[in-house]
């Protein structure tokens, strides 16, 4: 097959090796994704480079080579590659945007793999191109295997009031004013209001947000000192910004928050700390990546709930 690539005239043979490794990735994405159900380093790293790769080897095979065009395919690409997981309702435009930085890096590492192939007349090129595509799958097969790390997330506010009247509002708190922030006008998930049914350990507190509520068994009541809780239930991180309603398997199972306590500590008589801690797991990778977009964004929630809390306690 890749005999005939050679053969074709120069902008048939440019459309061919973009749509046929576009068609491809997608294939391998959604083998990734609802057959071994894995978002990993296959998705991330290893499909990007191929979508950088296989287009310019594709193009020029047994052809005089010319860099510009080359480089050019690989974002062609990618570009489609994206456009194509919207079009089929794989992946929304929030999800997109944040794997766009780390896909772009990495297209422009396989456009220089391939030239460099090209340049040295080296004929492995097709070779490693088949080799990527058994890659894939079979390093998300070994991807699934592993289990995520534990990761913490800690914010701190200063509030002029008592511990007293901190705690009222940390048990629960009334209805949010709505947000101003970007990301969360972009689909991300973020708190309304808390309420709590029962007191003391065992109490049951729900903490509502825009996809559901988090339901939170009371672990630890120390009264003007330590809320602590786990998490029995909890709804979709975000929902996706599309032209169709996508439900994503990631929005299920891969972000988990494991458990979470609001920690208070007296200043002096009218002024207290308040710190909140939540510990939860993201099954996405490359973890180093995923884990500064997961923690940044539960800053953002606990920045908006402290927010509230200190401005309720200090009426």
């Amino acid at each position: 097959m890749i005999e005939k690539f050679s053969q074709l005239s120069d902008k048939k043979r440019k459309w061919y090796s973009i749509s046929l490794s576009v068609f491809i990735a997608i294939i391998l994405t959604l083998l990734g994704i609802y057959v071994i159900e894995e978002y990993g380093v296959a998705m991330f790293i290893i499909t990007p480079f191929f979508l950088g790769f296989t287009p310019i080897i594709l193009y020029n095979y047994k052809n005089k080579f010319e860099k510009n065009i080359s480089t050019e395919l690989g974002y062609f690409s990618l570009t489609f590659f994206m456009l194509g997981l919207i079009i089929f309702a794989i992946e929304g435009l929030v999800c997109i945007a944040m794997a766009l930085p780390i896909a772009i890096f990495i297209t422009y590492l396989g456009t220089i793999s391939a030239n460099f192939i090209i340049k040295k007349r080296s004929q492995q090129g097709p070779t490693l191109m088949i080799l990527l595509i058994f890659v894939i799958p079979g390093f998300s097969f070994i991807e699934h295997k592993t289990e995520p790390t534990i990761h913490k997330v800690i914010t701190t506010i200063d509030i002029n009031a008592s511990a007293d009247q901190v705690w009222n509002n940390v048990i629960e708190f009334p209805t949010l004013k709505k947000p101003t922030e970007f990301i969360f006008k972009a689909g991300i998930a973020y708190p309304i209001n808390a309420t709590i049914k029962g007191k003391g350990v065992g109490a049951i507190r729900y903490c509502n947000f825009t996809t559901g509520s988090f339901v939170e068994p009371i672990t630890k009541w120390e009264k003007n000192k330590l809320l602590a809780f786990d998490v029995l239930q909890q709804p979709a991180p975000m929902k996706e910004l599309s032209f169709w309603d996508i439900d994503a398997p990631h929005l299920h199972d891969y972000f988990v928050s494991q458990k979470g306590q609001f920690k208070l500590i007296k200043l002096s008589k009218k002024k207290t700390r308040l710190i909140g801690t939540t510990w939860y797991k993201n099954d996405i990778k490359p973890a180093f990546y995923w884990n500064l977009w997961s923690s940044n964004f539960i800053h953002q929630i606990h920045n908006r709930v402290l927010n509230h809390i200190k401005i309720n306690a200090e009426k």
